[in-house]
C-alpha cells in the first residue's frame, strides 16, 4: 500500500480514475439497444445470426454480425449489473486504453499525464457503450506491442492471438492490420535512410512480415468466414453511410467538442517543426495516415489520438530539455508521515468520487432514456397496438428492437450495412420529400403507421394527406396512422 502512495504512483492511480470518471456517462448511443437485444437472443438461443431477424424491409437478408462477441459481453454486463455494469465495463475499457497511451508516452509522468488527458478529451465524441470501444483498447495494445517489438521481438507473436480476438469483437480489426503494414513500411524506410533507434535488422523485418501474414490468416476464424476480409472495405466505401451518418462525416471544427482534437492536430504539426526531437519515417507515416483518417471521419479520431499523444509527449519533453525547464518535473518527494496521510486521503477521495459518479449516472439513466429516445411513443404503440408495418426514424430503430420486437419489426435501424446505399437513399427521399416520387416507399411497403420527430418534413406532409391522422404527439415524437 505504501508503494502505491508514492507520489508518482499516486499520480498514475488518480489519472486512471480520472479517465474512468471521464468515460463514465449515460447511455445515449442509438445502437446500444439492438446490440443488447442481439446479445440477449444469442444467450437464450445459443446461436448466432446470419440473416436479419429485426426488420420487415430486409427480413431474411444476409447479415454479417461482426460485433457478435462484443454483444455477448455487453449483454453479460447488463444482465449481471444492469446499466451500472454496462457503464462500468465500457468506462474501464476506455480508461485502460488511455492508461496504455500514458505508458507509451516518454518523458516525465506529469507531462505525459497532461497530454494523455488532452488526447482522451479529444476522443470523447466517439466514446460510449459501443463495440468500437473494444477497437480503441485493442488498437492501443497493438501500438504498445509494435513500438516495443524492436527491443522485445517476442511481443510480435502476441499479435495473431490479439487479431483473432479482435476480428470476433469488431470489424475494426482492419486497424490492427493497417498498423502492422505501416510499421513494416515505415521501419523499412527508416532503415533505408539510416533513421530510427535502434535500427532494426533483417530478422525483425522478417518476423514483422510473418506476423502480418499470420494476422491476415486468422481473419477467417470467425462465424462469417472470409466475408470479414471484404466487410471493412465495403463499409469504408459506402456512399450512403458517408453521406447520412454523423460519425462518418468529417469533424465540424465550428463545434466546441472538436476543439481539443483540432488543437492536438495543430500542436502535432507545430512541435514536429520546432522540437529537437525529429520524427522518424514510421512516425511521420503513422501521423499522416491517422490524421487524414481523423479529418475524413469523426469515427477515426480516436485512432489518431492513440498515435499522436505519445509523439507529442516526446516532442514536448525534448523541447523542455532543450530550454532547461525539466527541473520541477524531475523533483521526487519523499514519503513523510504527513504526505502519506495526504496521499491516502486523495486516493480515497478519488475512489469515492468515482463510485458516486457511477451511481449518479445510473440513477439518471431512465431520465436520459426518456430525453434521448421516444419512450412515451413506444409505450403508446405497445398499448394501442397501432397497425403495422411501422416506418420509424433511423436513430430509433434500435430502441424499437429492444422495446417492441418481436411484436413489431422495424423499417430501418442502425445496421446501415444491412440496408445498403439504395435503401438509405429511399429513406432519405421519403423523409425529406425529395422528388415527386417521395411516396413510393410508403406504398411499396404498405406503411400503416409512421413514428418520426415532429420536425420531420414527412410528418408535415402527411398531416395534409387524406387518410392519415395524428394519434399521438409529444415534444419528441409524432405518431400518424393510415386508415384502410
Amino acid at each position: 500500500m505504501k508503494d502505491l502512495l508514492q507520489t508518482r504512483r499516486l499520480f498514475v492511480a488518480i489519472l486512471v480514475m480520472g479517465l474512468f470518471v471521464l468515460a463514465a456517462r449515460n447511455v445515449t448511443d442509438p445502437d446500444v439497444w439492438w446490440h443488447l437485444r442481439t446479445g440477449q437472443l444469442m444467450f437464450q438461443n445459443h446461436k448466432l445470426f446470419h440473416t436479419d431477424p429485426y426488420s420487415f424491409t430486409r427480413a431474411g437478408q444476409p447479415w454479417i454480425d461482426h460485433e457478435w462477441l462484443s454483444q455477448i459481453l455487453m449483454f453479460g454486463a447488463y444482465k449481471a449489473g444492469g446499466w451500472g455494469g454496462l457503464i462500468t465495463e465500457f468506462a474501464a475499457v476506455i480508461a485502460v486504453a488511455f492508461l496504455l497511451v500514458f505508458v507509451r508516452s516518454p518523458g516525465r509522468p506529469y507531462v505525459a499525464g497532461a497530454i494523455t488527458t488532452w488526447a482522451a478529451i479529444a476522443s470523447v465524441p466517439s466514446w460510449g457503450v459501443r463495440p468500437q470501444v473494444f477497437t480503441l483498447l485493442l488498437a492501443s495494445i497493438c501500438l504498445l506491442f509494435l513500438e516495443h517489438s524492436s527491443r522485445r521481438p517476442k511481443l510480435l507473436w502476441w499479435m495473431p492471438p490479439l487479431m483473432l480476438l479482435w476480428v470476433n469483437l469488431h470489424a475494426g480489426y482492419a486497424v490492427g492490420v493497417a498498423l502492422l503494414a505501416i510499421f513494416l513500411t515505415g521501419d523499412m524506410l527508416d532503415r533505408a535512410f539510416g533513421r530510427g533507434e535502434p535500427n532494426p535488422g533483417v530478422p525483425y523485418f522478417r518476423n514483422l512480415a510473418l506476423v502480418l501474414v499470420a494476422c491476415l490468416a486468422v481473419v477467417p476464424l470467425n462465424p462469417y468466414g472470409i466475408s470479414m476480409y471484404r466487410y471493412p472495405l465495403e463499409t469504408l466505401h459506402s456512399r450512403a453511410m458517408l453521406a447520412y451518418i454523423g460519425e462518418w462525416l468529417s469533424p465540424d471544427f465550428h463545434q466546441g467538442r472538436y476543439a481539443a482534437v483540432l488543437l492536438l492536430m495543430l500542436a502535432t504539426i507545430l512541435l514536429a517543426a520546432i522540437s529537437p526531437r525529429r520524427l522518424t519515417a514510421r512516425e511521420l507515416l503513422l501521423l499522416a495516415i491517422t490524421m487524414y483518417a481523423g479529418l475524413r471521419s469523426v469515427r477515426h479520431i480516436p485512432i489518431f489520438v492513440l498515435v499522436a499523444a505519445p509523439l507529442v509527449s516526446s516532442m514536448v519533453q525534448a523541447k523542455l530539455q532543450e530550454v532547461g525547464k525539466t527541473g520541477l518535473l524531475d523533483h521526487r518527494l519523499p514519503i513523510t508521515p504527513a504526505r502519506f496521510v495526504l496521499n491516502t486521503a486523495l486516493l480515497a477521495g478519488f475512489l469515492a468520487f468515482a463510485v458516486w459518479r457511477v451511481n449518479y449516472i445510473v440513477h439518471h439513466q431512465a431520465e436520459t432514456e426518456k430525453k434521448e429516445f421516444p419512450a412515451a411513443a413506444v409505450d403508446f404503440l405497445a398499448q394501442s397496438r397501432a397497425p403495422a408495418p411501422v416506418m420509424n426514424h433511423y436513430n430509433w430503430g434500435g430502441y424499437f428492437i429492444w422495446k417492441l420486437y418481436p411484436e413489431y419489426k422495424v423499417y430501418i435501424d442502425g445496421r446501415a450495412d444491412v440496408y445498403g446505399d439504395s435503401f438509405l437513399d429511399d429513406f432519405a427521399s421519403v423523409y425529406y420529400l425529395k422528388g415527386p416520387m417521395w411516396r413510393t416507399p410508403l406504398e411499396k411497403w404498405d406503411i400503416r403507421t409512421v413514428v418520426l420527430p415532429p420536425d420531420a418534413p414527412l410528418v408535415t406532409a402527411l398531416g395534409s394527406v387524406r387518410g392519415w391522422r395524428r394519434v399521438f404527439a409529444d415534444q419528441q415524437t409524432v405518431v400518424l396512422t393510415r386508415s384502410h
